[in-house]
């Protein structure tokens, strides 16, 4: 069973990282089987349909961000998390720059689409959303909370974008710069 799991496991790995550098629509089976060092007919053994591998990587984020909110909560004080998701989006900026935002890139292709797998990856956006109007919620931002973290959010992900367009990595920490101060006065 541990192997049946380590080969799923590394072709969810090698999706999700096509996914973010090539998209979803032109990555191919054959290219996340390679990339896993899986022989292409045992893909269909893990994932009946390329549908359930963007699930699955879909699900694989969802993990991700668990984990990121976790890590976070630990922290005790509500500015101070907010202010550290935005200095994690700076650890990432090369890649950044080369591919755009992991999560953001699949929401907007996914988004096209529709169906299951769009509302699945907005799921993944929404659940972001939540964190931080929860975090500025408990600031005693009262209504306003659920449009900070919407200002929050699109900032960062616009930050993405930026710096993907012009393949310059500082802008995202410029930005994280910026944003840091601002969740400071907020």
């Amino acid at each position: 069973m541990a192997r049946r799991n380590d080969k799923r496991s590394r072709l969810v790995t090698a999706a999700d990282k096509l996914f973010h550098e090539q998209g979803v629509n032109t990555t191919t089976l054959a290219n996340i089987a390679q990339l896993a060092d899986v022989p292409l007919g045992n893909v269909y053994y893990y994932f009946k349909s390329k549908e359930s591998i963007v699930l699955a990587v879909i699900e694989f984020r969802r993990k991700l961000i668990q984990g990121q909110f976790e890590e976070l909560n630990t922290i005790s004080n509500a500015k101070e998390r907010l202010q550290s998701l935005v200095r994690q989006s700076t650890t990432l900026s090369e890649h950044t720059a080369n591919y755009g935002d992991a999560l953001g890139s699949l929401c907007q292709e996914l988004g096209k689409q529709g169906g299951q797998m769009g509302d699945a990856a907005a799921s993944l956006m929404q659940e972001i959303m939540s964190w931080c109007e929860q975090q500025f919620a408990s600031l005693g931002k009262g209504e306003a909370a659920k449009q900070l973290a919407m200002i929050l959010v699109s900032s960062l992900q616009g930050i993405s974008l930026l710096s993907l367009t012009f393949k310059n990595p500082t802008y995202t920490n410029q930005q994280a710069d910026y944003l840091v101060s601002w969740v400071d006065n907020v």
